[in-house]
């Protein structure tokens, strides 16, 4: 079944240092954009993480010091990856709770202004998860009848997620062939950062979704709390929830 697009639609898939959001890097990025009408437009870089890649994250995805120290950094992609994928949803495996907070907290640091609030986000892991309760080799067996000889290489993790996505929708008459369900079937969140620090209730509030004010509205924290904001900016929180926190307080003013 081929993908019934409004807008291209990314797949994508990093290798990184470390699974910390706010403090590892990204070692390898792979993309395949699928244009509305078909056409296919794939790209894979290493990029040079500015920092020491341990043993374990090189035993996972083979990819050494030695092989980025010659790579651009983050930062001096981040413009042209950024042109590439404006406008565009984005897809992948297990991406609504790494690859993309991940992906935005590069963007962030590398000063680059990518909103992708108004994105939708498609995990095949969760529609995996929902549907059979695998892994992205098991799903490629199960729904495509292949091996992933390559795993945990970003461009094999790539084109396989968006062949099982395919595969999904021929296997399931529930799913709709509609980016927008997807996105929403394929999320166990009401986030509104990417790492959850806040999610939204049932009126759509924002609210503190961890420690001594989980469950209590944000706006009324930042006015009872007035120190709230300034631990959060000056402590070690993703860069896109201090984003978001400050938006919040901006709009308070």
């Amino acid at each position: 079944m081929q993908l019934n697009l409004a807008n291209p639609l990314v797949f994508f898939d990093l290798e990184t240092t470390g699974v910390n959001i706010c403090k590892d890097r990204i070692v390898e990025i792979s993309y395949l954009k699928i244009s509305p009408n078909g056409k296919e437009e794939g790209k894979t870089r290493r990029i040079n993480p500015e920092m020491p890649i341990p043993r374990e994250a090189t035993a996972i995805h083979g990819i050494t010091d030695e092989d980025v120290k010659d790579c651009p950094t983050f930062k001096e992609i981040a413009k042209s990856l950024a042109s590439q994928i404006e406008g565009c949803d984005l897809a992948g495996f297990n991406s609504n709770r790494f690859d993309i907070p991940l992906l935005a907290e590069e963007f962030l640091r590398a000063n680059v202004n990518m909103d992708l609030s108004k994105r939708k986000f498609i995990d095949v892991q969760t529609i995996f998860h929902k549907m059979e309760q695998r892994t992205l080799q098991a799903a490629y067996k199960f729904y495509c009848d292949k091996d992933l000889d390559d795993a945990h290489s970003a461009e094999a993790d790539t084109k396989a997620t968006y062949e099982v996505l395919k595969a999904q929708l021929d296997r399931y008459p529930d799913l709709k062939n509609d980016v927008k369900f997807l996105s929403e079937y394929s999320s166990f969140t009401n986030n509104v950062d990417f790492a959850g620090r806040m999610i939204y209730n049932d009126k759509g509030e924002e609210v503190i979704n961890f420690g001594k004010y989980k469950g209590r509205l944000v706006t009324d924290v930042l006015q009872t709390d007035p120190g709230y904001y300034a631990w959060i900016i000056g402590g070690d929180f993703p860069l896109n929830t201090k984003q978001k926190l400050t938006e919040i307080r901006m709009r308070m003013k």
